[in-house]
């Protein structure tokens, strides 16, 4: 198979996002397909990829929990497999709280695809999050579009995703409020509750962290320096490690209280430290 195929693999629970994520792929030039048994995968992407056509070279699948269970199960050394063949393959898992899941199901009035009549729709959402609990924890990016709008996945999938190149790292430095929880899809957390809060300078309290005078305040505190100081040091130390060890994404949440100030102007700041040394460094404001 040819060295610049790419393979893309939308998995995670019903109602989350997957069909905007493959809607999105597909514009994008991708050759998709949906709902696809697991145990197919493999032919369908030898057939696909030997194909005339160059999106043959660019493939997404939609895989999810209507597939057998020992075929999802086998689907992480199924991955490895492509890889050890230079595909590029990437397994984006995307998911969102509970409460937003049946919130979305309340609202479409459709039938979870694991519901049955004797069965509620939360018991349902209970058994996908274990049945793929493999492809979970397979995955190189987890999605979390609890408070993400179809929007912003759509930017996540096109920065993020179709972005990254073979071998490369793509780091997203996200800040959020710690009152509004912590983000799921995060590999690291930092908390910054100890800094000094804008929010009760009367002056600042209705700005953010993007905002000049936030900024000023934040760079006249010495704990503010050395914090960022601390992290960019850590982060310069272990990304190359991540990236020899073929990671694809890496997502650093950085909090506050609210995640108006101090998070929104470190995760900016951290951002443009890194970008110096670092490609495909991106920021998201959870809160903005």
């Amino acid at each position: 198979m040819s060295d610049e195929m790419r393979l893309i693999i939308v998995s995670g629970l019903s109602g989350a996002g997957k069909s905007v994520a493959l809607g999105v792929l597909e514009d994008l030039g991708y050759y998709c397909i949906d709902n696809l048994p697991a145990a197919l995968l493999k032919s369908v992407v030898s057939e696909v990829s030997s194909g005339p056509d160059r999106k043959g070279n660019r493939v997404a699948v939609g895989i999810d929990a209507r597939n057998r269970r020992q075929d999802l199960e086998s689907l992480p050394s199924l991955i490895e497999e492509f890889r050890k063949q230079n595909i590029q393959t990437d397994v984006l898992f995307i998911l969102a709280d509970d409460e937003i899941l049946l919130k979305r199901y309340g609202e479409t009035r459709r039938r979870h695809p694991l519901a049955n009549d004797g069965s509620s729709l939360h018991a349902a959402i209970a058994d996908e999050r274990e049945m793929l609990a493999e492809v979970t924890n397979s995955a190189d990016l987890i999605i979390d579009t609890s408070r993400t709008s179809i929007y912003d996945l759509g930017d996540i999938i096109r920065d993020r995703v179709d972005a990254r190149t073979a071998k490369s790292l793509s780091v997203l430095i996200e800040s959020f409020g710690f009152k509004h929880g912590i983000p799921a899809d995060a590999d690291f957390v930092f908390d910054l509750r100890c800094l000094p809060n804008p929010y009760w300078n009367l002056q600042l309290r209705q700005l953010t962290g993007l905002d000049e005078e936030v900024i000023r305040f934040l760079d006249e505190q010495a704990v503010v320096v050395a914090m960022h100081d601390d992290i960019l040091r850590f982060f310069e130390r272990w990304i190359p490690e991540y990236t020899r060890a073929n990671r694809s994404f890496l997502t650093v949440a950085i909090g506050c209280t609210g995640g108006q100030h101090r998070s929104v102007s470190m995760a900016e700041k951290l951002a443009a430290s890194l970008s110096a040394s670092h490609e495909n460094v991106a920021t998201r404001h959870n809160e903005l």
